[in-house]
């Protein structure tokens, strides 16, 4: 018997943050957004979808495909929007690694305009709770750059433990490899934290 797709809620909040679906229509700031972080994304995230956008129409199709996984349950591509302003600060990316366990992996990165102000951690401790709670994970799982040091304390200060270490699992744009860490937080975990 195949499982049934997953389902994750759309808005939910944190105490500073609107965390939401894209939806048709917000490829005009994720355009901007797209070209004001490229050069920000391109050392950790040059696989990032991101990187591909160069018009108002590319956006607008990415953030339909983001939409539409999100509606098939497949994976959920999550903006977070600072409540007073209404701007857009960080992106959440919830996958499913093993549908079974439930295991599920986390990634995320930072508007480079609002970078050091806590708003990724927000969005993520936010997500986890969902992740948890509502989609009832048994483990998530995060991959990130080993000298990704913003990155790294994110998932510290969220209670993500590093499990290990992956040796020149990365290609960067200059041709360069670099490593991986990989960490992991039980639901346990997240209960007790």
């Amino acid at each position: 018997m195949e499982k049934q797709p997953f389902t994750f809620p759309t808005p939910f909040e944190s105490p500073r943050l609107i965390l939401r679906s894209y939806q048709p229509g917000d490829g005009n700031w994720y355009y901007a957004m797209c070209l004001r972080n490229q050069a920000h994304l391109s050392q950790y995230e040059s696989e990032n979808a991101v990187m591909t956008i160069t018009n108002l129409e590319a956006a607008e199709g990415l953030v339909g495909e983001f939409a539409k996984y999100w509606e098939q349950g497949t994976c959920f591509f999550i903006g977070a929007f600072e409540k007073g302003t209404g701007e857009f600060v960080a992106q959440v990316y919830v996958g499913i690694v093993d549908q079974k366990l439930p295991e599920f992996e986390i990634g995320y990165l930072a508007d480079v305009a609002h970078e050091g102000q806590g708003y990724v951690t927000e969005a993520v401790r936010a997500t986890l709770g969902m992740i948890f709670n509502h989609l009832n994970a048994h483990r998530v799982r995060l991959e990130c750059a080993e000298t990704n040091l913003r990155s790294i304390r994110v998932a510290e200060r969220c209670g993500i433990t590093r499990e290990g270490r992956l040796r020149q699992n990365k290609r960067a744009p200059d041709g360069s490899y670099h490593n991986s860490l990989i960490y992991g937080l039980l639901k346990i975990e997240f209960q007790a934290g």
